[in-house]
């Protein structure tokens, strides 16, 4: 992920309407430019603070113990921020102090529902979907984390994060980098669209980022076959009877002289594919 500034500083906060006696001190984490103020539940004297160092100054015992208490803060708060990053999500100020404090929050993240999703569909593969519709949906999250790794340097981000803006962006990513055609570009930001129609239905998200984008797709104008090109159809050995049946259905729509169920025909079928 992308180096991000953070800082860390401890501080003695003003109460309003007192001049004297000890002051609270505060940690201020700061993550690009984005502040959270935590109490770290400890006073000083504000003639014993030094600002230079976010310490106390002095050699008594409640010194002593109030640097130690802030040093062991600034650790955890270390530690938190280093976990996160190996991690590969989103560190926010925010989200420090809720790890700090443990007042943990569930976030819904986009692959993360993704993958529910398609492991939803995978279990009704055979009753209520085709594998190939499974499969669609595994390729479309997998173009979905690494547009997100490719715009925002992360291995996964909340669906908050989601917008009008995103879903240009992944558009552009479909088409500059996976070189996908305009149309194919739209098949996957529906099978994406189906999960944030998911998110907006539940209430987790309060718009629906593709409100204003249109999903139109360009009109493709199909070439007939040459006879030439209808021959190699004909004669092209299929892996399954299946497959032998449906070319024989679609060369009969295309040229219905070819397959038929008279033996004249059925012998021009043959010495086609004898290559005579």
């Amino acid at each position: 992920m992308l180096t991000k500034s953070f800082g860390l500083l401890f501080y003695l906060k003003k109460r309003s309407g007192k001049s004297k006696g000890k002051l609270p001190v505060y940690m201020r984490i700061t993550i690009d430019g984005r502040r959270t103020e935590i109490a770290v539940k400890s006073e000083c004297e504000p003639a014993r603070w030094n600002p230079s160092s976010g310490r106390a100054s002095g050699n008594k015992e409640e010194i002593r113990k109030l640097n130690t208490y802030l040093d062991i803060l600034q650790g955890k708060v270390y530690d938190i921020y280093r976990e996160l990053v190996s991690k590969g999500v989103e560190v926010t100020s925010e989200q420090i102090k809720a790890e700090l404090s443990g007042a943990k929050q569930d976030k819904r993240m986009i692959i993360q529902l993704f993958q529910e999703h398609n492991d939803r569909l995978s279990a009704l593969v055979g009753s209520e979907f085709s594998h190939n519709t499974h499969k669609r949906y595994v390729t479309s999250m997998t173009h979905t984390r690494e547009f997100i790794r490719w715009r925002y340097q992360l291995e996964d981000i909340e669906i908050t994060r989601l917008d009008f803006q995103f879903i240009e962006d992944y558009e552009f990513w479909l088409k500059s980098q996976r070189k996908c055609n305009h149309n194919t570009t739209m098949k996957y930001l529906a099978n994406f669209k189906k999960i944030v129609l998911s998110c907006v239905k539940r209430g987790w998200l309060l718009k629906d980022p593709f409100e204003s984008f249109k999903m139109g797709k360009h009109e493709v104008d199909r070439e007939v076959l040459t006879e030439a090109e209808l021959n190699k159809v004909v004669v092209k050995k299929m892996p399954t009877s299946r497959l032998d049946q449906v070319r024989d259905i679609f060369v009969l729509l295309l040229h219905g002289s070819f397959i038929c169920g008279c033996p004249q025909a059925q012998t021009k079928r043959s010495n086609c594919r004898n290559g005579q």
